[in-house]
């Protein structure tokens, strides 16, 4: 099958995998209906949005890489399955989603690998594996905020800050020359979140603020190093700023 064709079923089996597993942890809950509700909810907007992102593709396709991307999708969505509910409960988290969110975590690499190894690597799946980068911090700093305060929704919501700040200033959606600390602070953002999980975790809040400070540091620089390149008329602004973990 071509990758083409592949769009379509990848979509199918990641629509169905979310569903078949996300009624099977809210089975498994004890928070109540509305509880559950929320989460489902919460974890069908993140498959949504991954499955989206393959069939928006003009033309359509799906490779190897993607495959795995949508794995790592599905994972985060279950992890706003466990997590949302206990936003209403108050519960802290339990080991369950650490090991969601770590499973995720780790898959963050084997996608680029396969893009790589295949021959099939996109600006487009390059997006989504941003996109999915996202989308896992975002959950994990809400799961984080009933351990740690309210605080840590900034880590989650700094990228779509930048994002939605890029419709106001186009500039801010070039792409800057790739650079290590910034995959690095990328990569320790849902590491530090997921520490702060792990249940009896003491200071629960110091991962997360170191984090919170690197990711501030990181856009501030690159916020500041795009304005300087618009400055000086040397930006090319047709390329797409993909992110600072994309593959």
């Amino acid at each position: 099958m071509s990758a083409a064709d592949r769009a379509m079923p990848d979509a199918a089996a990641t629509l169905a995998a979310y569903l078949l597993a996300a009624l099977w942890l809210s089975s498994l809950s004890a928070s109540g209906l509305v509880p559950q509700l929320a989460g489902v909810c919460a974890g069908a907007l993140v498959t949504a949005a991954a499955v989206g992102s393959v069939l928006r593709r003009i033309p359509r396709f799906s490779t190897p890489a993607d495959r795995v991307t949508l794995l790592r999708a599905v994972l985060v969505a279950l992890c706003a399955v466990v997590a949302v509910p206990q936003l209403f409960t108050g519960r802290g988290p339990d080991l369950l989603l650490p090991v969601l969110g770590g499973a995720a975590f780790l898959l963050d690499g084997v996608d680029g690998a396969v893009a790589r190894r295949t021959g099939t690597a996109s600006p487009a799946g390059a997006r989504f594996d941003a996109a999915t980068d996202a989308a896992l911090v975002l959950v994990l700093s809400i799961a984080a905020a009933a351990v740690a305060g309210p605080w840590t929704l900034a880590i989650g919501g700094m990228y779509y800050v930048f994002v939605a700040a890029g419709f106001f200033r186009p500039h801010l959606r070039a792409a800057l020359p790739p650079s290590f600390s910034r995959k690095a602070i990328g990569a320790f953002q849902p590491l530090a979140l997921l520490v702060s999980l792990l249940p009896g975790m003491p200071l629960p809040a110091a991962f997360p603020a170191v984090a919170l400070v690197l990711l501030t540091l990181s856009f501030t620089r690159d916020v500041v190093q795009l304005e300087a390149l618009h400055r000086s008329g040397m930006l090319d602004g047709g390329l797409a700023r993909t992110g600072p973990t994309a593959r």
